[in-house]
């Protein structure tokens, strides 16, 4: 659920899902109004179908996180989402430019979040 989008960037919010049905992530994309669909490369057609995934990333994932965390099922999703709800915003600055004191307790926030 924090992904390292660019190799200067700390890990930020993201929501996948894969599946080789595209009608459904298109549906899944068309109802909550945001994040975008990606072809994965098929190197074996004869044996598997081609396959799909939606992603949403940074605070577009936050709003998402928000309206589904109270059906998430898996215990560790759960706390890993309220985790992110409840401290993300608090450790990342609007401008991302991060004091001394910011950086370390954003480092600090992954390690936590890592551990659940």
């Amino acid at each position: 659920m924090l992904i390292r989008f660019h190799r200067n960037q700390y890990p930020a919010p993201c929501i996948s899902i894969s599946s080789t049905d595209k009608e459904l992530l298109e549906w899944i994309k068309n109802t909550t109004k945001m994040g975008r669909i990606t072809k994965k490369k098929n190197y074996n057609k004869e044996k598997h179908l081609d396959s799909y995934t939606y992603k949403v990333i940074y605070d577009d994932a936050i709003k998402l996180l928000k309206e589904i965390s109270p059906y998430l099922v898996i215990q560790k999703k759960k706390k890993r989402a309220n985790f992110i709800l409840e401290n993300y915003k608090k450790v990342t600055p609007r401008n991302g430019k991060y004091s001394e004191e910011l950086r370390k307790r954003k480092e600090q926030f992954y390690i936590d979040f890592m551990k659940l």
